[in-house]
């Protein structure tokens, strides 16, 4: 029979676990009943002993306790994380078919393995845990990955582990990324890797680049502007790695300017403009002053802008705040448009909510002096699946349209 300490919470935290979000804030912890450490297992049940699940107790984190299973009869051994495992890998080979060799494999609370990234960039997966108890358990969590991928005649050659998030201390954890020394897996590598997207190959910097190297999750939206840019001038702003640029010019615009503040981004995406002999024209410039520089110009040199910003905030508190600076993107990218050109626009933060977005862009559009028709809305690719009762995996929003 398994024993793992008791935590009861309050109405509010059992009425949001039963509609099906995991996570129980310290606040709502009401009685602790047994020993517990952080990082380890407890139950959590309601007021009247009902049980309501068990998950990852962490009082370093303002989330107490990430439930992981509500089934009472869950025994969290070995097995246990491999049929996690197996279930989010198994379900990433349907939905992705001939793109699994470049998509995330697990994404966090989505696939019920709290605050855990793996994106696979062919034999090389790059790991981020932000998750005390999921960290703990990560030697079996990582051994049942590599297990399973060979065993579909998917065989991984290395584990880099991108945990240098300063959110980690929040967790009580410390910042490093390296290479995860697991059995049979390889240390040496040079921290490059290629990989190829719609057709585009990319050298991916998988040690130093932003987050795990590579941004997934607009892979089928950067295959909806390929799809348009056709005979157009496009402008791809906060280019990062020259995805959407890169993806435009393939699809056979007329001509592709990148842009980005960040020297070392404007470096990579030469680079795999390179890769794929791609003439491209290259700015290294915060894109608000070249869009105001350009619409001071009169001038209208492009017929289709990308906006694909940061996040321009990761907490409610800062919202509003955000909403004025994607609004003035926004605004100065309609204003400087041709009648009949095109814009994509998007926002990768959560806190930026669907209707929220919406709003900003109407009113940006107002200010403008122009309609917008809509083409296409969309979200993340299905390998970062959105699970309606946990709103925090439902986050990128991106809108194509023309402009009237």
């Amino acid at each position: 029979m398994r024993e793992y300490p008791v935590f009861t919470v309050t109405k509010k935290a059992e009425a949001s676990l039963k509609n099906g979000h995991p996570w129980v804030y310290g606040e709502e912890i009401t009685n602790r009943e047994g020993e517990f450490q952080n990082g380890c297992i407890v139950d959590v049940k309601g007021a009247k002993g009902n049980y309501l699940g068990s998950g990852f107790l962490n009082d370093n984190s303002k989330i107490a306790v990430r439930v992981i299973s509500d089934n009472a009869n869950d025994r969290f051994d070995e097995a246990f994380f491999r049929r996690r495992v197996k279930y989010a890998i198994d379900y990433r080979r349907h939905v992705m078919g001939d793109d699994f060799s470049a998509c995330r494999l697990i994404f966090g609370e989505a696939d019920r393995l709290p605050g855990l990234t793996v994106d696979r960039f062919g034999s090389v997966l790059v790991t981020e845990s932000l998750c005390l108890g999921t960290d703990m358990r990560k030697d079996m969590i990582f051994r049942a990955i590599v297990d399973h991928m060979r065993e579909i005649g998917e065989p991984i050659e290395a584990i880099c582990e991108r945990n240098d998030a300063a959110i980690r201390r929040l967790e009580g954890m410390e910042e490093y990324k390296g290479f995860y020394a697991g059995e049979g897996l390889r240390t040496d590598l040079d921290g490059h890797t290629e990989i190829v997207e719609n057709g585009v190959r990319y050298d991916v910097d998988y040690v130093n680049g932003q987050k795990t190297g590579f941004f997934l999750d607009q892979k089928y939206n950067r295959l909806a502007v390929k799809r348009l840019a056709r005979g157009l001038r496009v402008l791809d702003c906060f280019t990062h790695t020259g995805a959407f640029a890169l993806n435009a010019a393939m699809g056979g615009a007329a001509s592709v300017t990148a842009v980005d503040i960040s020297a070392s981004a404007i470096e990579q995406a030469r680079k795999n403009a390179a890769l794929n002999g791609v003439d491209m024209e290259f700015i290294t410039e915060d894109v608000f002053d070249l869009l105001t520089r350009l619409a001071a110009s009169k001038a209208k040199p492009y017929d289709f802008i990308v906006l694909d910003p940061p996040a321009f905030t990761k907490s409610s508190a800062t919202a509003r705040n955000a909403y004025k600076g994607y609004k003035e993107i926004n605004l100065r990218a309609m204003r400087l448009l041709p009648r009949g050109g095109y814009l994509a626009t998007c926002s990768c933060s959560h806190f930026m909510y669907d209707d929220m977005f919406r709003e900003m862009l109407r009113e940006a559009a107002r200010d403008a002096a122009v309609t917008l028709r809509q083409i296409e809305a969309r979200q993340q690719a299905p390998d970062h699946p959105i699970l309606p009762t946990v709103k925090e995996t439902d986050y990128l929003k991106f809108y194509l349209f023309q402009v009237v």
